[in-house]
């Protein structure tokens, strides 16, 4: 495959978007701000005005979106992109979303000819910008292989986890953790700095010890420097942990932990840290 389709260039999809056009895949572009595509635009990429447009004639559209609605919209709307996808073109869901809307797109696409997969991906920015995503697959194992070389040109391996659908519920397993680990972390720095503790020697220890695990390492200098720079924005980490309670609860589960964690970075967003990382869920929790 050599047409390339991506819908949606935010914090993670431009990154992926660039990669693809750095390994030399003829890539047109389509954000709901078109401007966020300049600089795509400016390195060779085609840039469309619509999903719809942006799709035609594509051997595989990749869409990178917020939540259900956006890709709901991208994929079914008034301009999506499935309606004006070639028979045999392959959609690539790499948004995290719920299980129940994966599995009702990929029957859509199916019906209409077209393969799916659901391809949410582990890392945030930096892995993008880097090429480090691993790409945890839903679909038919021959559509996984076809698309594998899209993978490796945007990150540094993929999972074959099951059927669709598969992907987003692991994706949604590790971003549940992942909330749950960075709440826990902001209300032990919050207890570090209002009982005189040292910042930075507290967080050394965190991060050397047990509970220093990939995602704690990433966001504690954020949390010492305060540097709420966006990698992985605080309404994001809403709308997966709410997901993530979603689809548990649909197997029975009641997800305490997730439903504690997700409060803390509703606190976050309430004070003003909508647009920051989610290492600014510590904030609320700091003395000033």
């Amino acid at each position: 495959m050599k047409r390339i389709t991506c819908l949606g260039l935010g914090l993670m999809g431009a990154p992926m978007a660039r990669r693809l056009l750095d390994h030399g895949y003829e890539l047109t572009v389509w954000n709901r701000n078109g401007a966020r595509a300049d600089s795509l635009a400016k390195a060779g990429a085609r840039v469309a005005a619509s999903p719809a447009e942006a799709a035609r004639g594509a051997e595989a559209v990749i869409a990178m979106l917020a939540d259900d609605e956006a890709s709901r919209a991208v994929w079914l709307g008034a301009s999506g992109a499935l309606a004006t996808m070639d028979r045999g073109a392959l959609a690539i869901e790499s948004s995290t979303l719920t299980v129940r809307w994966v599995r009702d797109l990929g029957a859509q696409a199916e019906a209409r000819g077209i393969g799916f997969l659901d391809a949410p991906v582990t890392g945030s920015k930096p892995q993008a910008e880097q090429g480090a995503l691993n790409f945890l697959v839903g679909g038919d194992a021959a559509a996984v292989e076809r698309a594998t070389p899209l993978f490796m040109a945007m990150g540094r391996g993929r999972v074959h986890v099951g059927p669709a659908g598969s992907g987003a519920l692991l994706k949604l397993i590790n971003n549940f953790m992942c909330g749950v680990q960075l709440a826990s972390l902001g209300e032990a720095i919050g207890m570090a700095q209002r009982s005189g503790l040292d910042i930075r020697r507290t967080a050394d220890v965190l991060a050397a010890g047990s509970p220093g695990s990939p995602i704690v390492k990433m966001v504690l200098e954020g949390m010492v420097s305060r540097d709420y720079t966006p990698n992985f924005l605080v309404p994001l980490m809403i709308k997966d942990l709410s997901y993530a309670m979603e689809s548990f609860a649909a197997e029975g589960i009641d997800l305490a932990d997730a439903r504690a964690a997700r409060e803390r970075f509703i606190e976050a967003m309430a004070a003003g840290y909508h647009d920051r990382d989610i290492a600014a869920v510590v904030e609320p929790l700091r003395r000033a």
